[in-house]
């Protein structure tokens, strides 16, 4: 039987069985959870995320509390789980490296079960005071034990079976955040318990020269999968010249051995766990600066909720928190159980990544005409949503992943960030699977799909035509600087296209009261005031309109430029390439861009019919004939003109030859000043520069 089969068979753990049941079913877990702490602990080779595992376990500890006598030495609740990989040596710890209760309630009640039972534990009642807690991040990597003797770094030891581990000393002296030897006086005997992990950016960095080493055609490549495991990959080099080459850190988090150079123990020597960490920092150690002491319950709460905010942003994975009472007295009054520490606890957060299959591949059309290539997946619970969706980005992403119909994937979902395929899990890819090809066509409108060779998204060059880019070129037509539809916004443009009121651009301009007032939060005033809006943008000017049309590559300043140099949009739409680069600051780029849309029959229907609804602007002079009495000329706006808004002078200065600038130097020919004007003003009085009023705007223009 296969792992996935195994699982697969693996009832809910809330479903409820007899008790001949329950005893095959804990056999079953036993054997099962078993399997995957080897691949997880000892292979680095994972194939259950952490919440499935965890889902797992729980179960497992439920049957064992209601069924003690069942209990089995060799089950995952009674030791910490590993094993001692062959090729190192062993190496037996002074003082275990147990492992920490797991709080799997990710909500607030989380935190304060735990601070409830500390002080049920230290019989507190309620008036004593609150609790002093050491919080810290739960680092995703690879447990490690440094031992120091009398300051020299001696012994690196893996965690193992918590008893015995792996010594890796020559791996770990690669890392260079762990000092040889420590600083300043130094105990006769320190066991630094800490996290050895891959920062995101070197993970990063490190697949890219992983996959770079695939293309080259090197055998026995690889990427990775999380930077967790690459982390323990690289530790449990046999070659530590290959360790060396890996980028892996470090943070320190606790106590093994200690035995004081003046005898003192650990309690008489730190006090707290914030002072043990503070002396693990002096000693040259790193420490993580989240690390904080915090007030009972509510303080607990609060930092969970504060490191979950920073979760996505932080340079490091993280999978949860971990609550230690900060006292080191108390520790030792609450000892131990079942090889936990009563002490501590691991507050987990939603897990990221999960597992699942892909159903299918789409590819979805956005509103600027990008083809982006989505798996549908078998729905999962990841990241505190159900996911059945998940983006491949691009042709380029979906071929490196080489993500396929059937495949099973890793999906991960950090935050608010659109859920994403980390990862295949080849050899659990079926018979006759086929690699992922992009469309020459739009799946929407069937216009040609074009990817330019700089470029990694491919795009439909259907625009304002196609269905999929219709609520995007509507909101852009309407914006203030195209057609300037006052009240047109983004949810009416979302009602309109949803209930088909709308079909094609110039559907906007045969609206009509009923039907706009029928809308949601749409009265009769406010759809007569549309209507008006709509009106009035009919007379507009040629470059606002040019600007609506949305052509790829053509913003506001071409527009203009465009509407001054050809004058008419008959002239601009029989202009082919080499016309179009005779205008200034107008490309290759720019000209084919708008060479290929004029060309486009669908596209001249749409602006035809545009202007049959009614749209109209005065005829440009052509560039030849228009005045340019501030060619060449910078001016600088300022303050508030009588009346004048600033886009009207700006495009008046435009008509007239010259360019805007936000800021005032020796270049500028003129500065135009209004009420309020302030350090513009200033920074003009001092070179010396023309300082003209609106009036004096106007004269010069006239000139």
């Amino acid at each position: 039987m296969s792992t996935l089969d195994l699982f697969a068979d693996l009832p809910e753990p809330a479903a409820p069985q007899p008790a001949g049941g329950d005893r095959a079913r804990y056999a079953q877990l036993l054997q099962t959870l078993a399997h995957h702490a080897q691949l997880y602990y000892v292979q680095d080779a994972p194939e259950l995320p952490d919440a499935e595992y965890d889902a797992l376990y729980r179960e497992l500890e439920a049957l064992e509390a209601a069924h003690p006598d069942w209990v089995q030495p060799d089950s995952p609740t009674q030791r910490v789980i590993g094993a001692v990989l062959d090729g190192f040596a062993s190496v037996r710890h002074a003082a275990p490296m147990l492992s920490i209760k797991t709080e799997t309630d990710t909500e607030a009640s989380g935190a304060q079960a735990f601070d409830a039972r500390m002080r049920r534990e230290l019989e507190l009642d309620i008036h004593a005071p609150a609790l002093e807690y050491m919080a810290e991040p739960k680092f995703d990597g690879l447990a490690m034990s440094l031992r120091y003797e009398n300051g020299l770094l001696v012994q690196a030891a893996t965690r193992g079976d918590g008893e015995t581990g792996e010594d890796v000393t020559a791996n770990i002296k690669t890392i260079r955040q762990i000092p040889l030897r420590l600083v300043g006086e130094a105990p006769a005997v320190l066991e630094v318990r800490g996290e050895v992990y891959m920062a995101r950016a070197d993970f990063e960095a490190l697949n890219e020269r992983q996959r770079a080493r695939i293309a080259a055609g090197e055998k026995n490549e690889k990427t990775f999968v999380n930077p967790r495991n690459a982390a323990a990959g690289a530790v449990r080099q046999l070659d530590s010249r290959i360790a060396a080459q890996r980028p892996l850190s470090f943070y320190a988090y606790g106590l093994g051995e200690f035995v004081a150079a003046d005898g003192r123990s650990e309690v008489a020597t730190f006090g707290t766990q914030r002072g043990l960490l503070q002396a693990i920092k002096a000693w040259g150690l790193p420490v993580c600066d989240l690390a904080q002491t915090v007030q009972g319950a509510a303080g607990l709460v609060a930092f969970h909720v504060s490191v979950a905010q920073q979760r996505d942003s932080l340079p490091f994975d993280i999978d949860g928190v971990v609550y230690k009472v900060n006292s080191l007295a108390l520790q030792k009054q609450l000892g131990f159980v079942s090889r936990e520490p009563r002490w501590a606890v691991a507050h987990k957060y939603p897990a990221q990544e999960m597992l699942t299959t892909v159903l299918g591949i789409d590819v979805q059309v956005g509103r600027t005409g990008k083809l982006t290539p989505v798996a549908k997946l078998a729905p999962v619970f990841v990241g505190g949503v159900t996911v059945s969706n998940a983006t491949l980005h691009n042709e380029d992403e979906a071929r490196r992943k080489d993500v396929r119909v059937g495949d099973t994937v890793i999906v991960r979902r950090a935050g608010d960030v659109i859920p994403e395929v980390v990862g295949v899990l080849l050899d659990k890819r079926p018979a006759g699977t086929q690699i992922f090809t992009m469309p020459t066509h739009c799946p929407v409108c069937g216009s040609a799909a074009e990817r330019e060779a700089d470029e990694a998204d491919s795009r439909c060059t259907g625009g304002i035509t196609c269905a999929a880019q219709l609520q995007g070129a509507i909101a852009h037509f309407a914006s203030r600087r195209a057609m300037d539809v006052e009240g047109l916004g983004d949810k009416l443009i979302e009602q309109l296209v949803s209930q088909k009121k709308v079909a094609a651009l110039p559907d906007i301009y045969h609206l009509d009261l009923a039907t706009l007032a029928g809308l949601e939060r749409m009265a009769e005033k406010s759809a007569q005031n549309l209507l008006d809006a709509l009106e009035k943008s009919k007379h507009s000017s040629l470059a606002r309109f040019i600007y609506s049309l949305g052509i790829r590559h053509v913003g506001e300043t071409t527009a203009k430029d465009l509407a001054r140099h050809f004058g008419s949009l008959d002239a601009l739409q029989a202009a082919d390439e080499a016309a179009l680069l005779q205008v200034p600051d107008v490309g290759p780029v720019v000209a084919a861009s708008l060479a290929h849309f004029f060309a486009d029959a669908k596209h001249q229907a749409v602006v035809q019919a545009l202007q049959a609804a009614g749209i109209t602007w005065a005829e440009e002079l052509g560039e030849a004939d228009v005045p340019k009495p501030l060619a060449g000329k910078t001016l600088v706006l300022t303050g508030t003109l009588p009346n004048l808004s600033r886009d009207a002078a700006q495009a008046l200065i435009e008509a007239a030859g010259g360019k805007v600038a936000g800021s005032v130097s020796k270049k500028t020919y003129a500065v135009v000043a209004g009420a309020e004007a302030g350090s513009k003003l200033a920074k003009a009085q001092e070179l010396g520069i023309l300082i003209l009023d609106e009036a004096g705007l106007h004269h010069l223009l006239q000139k």
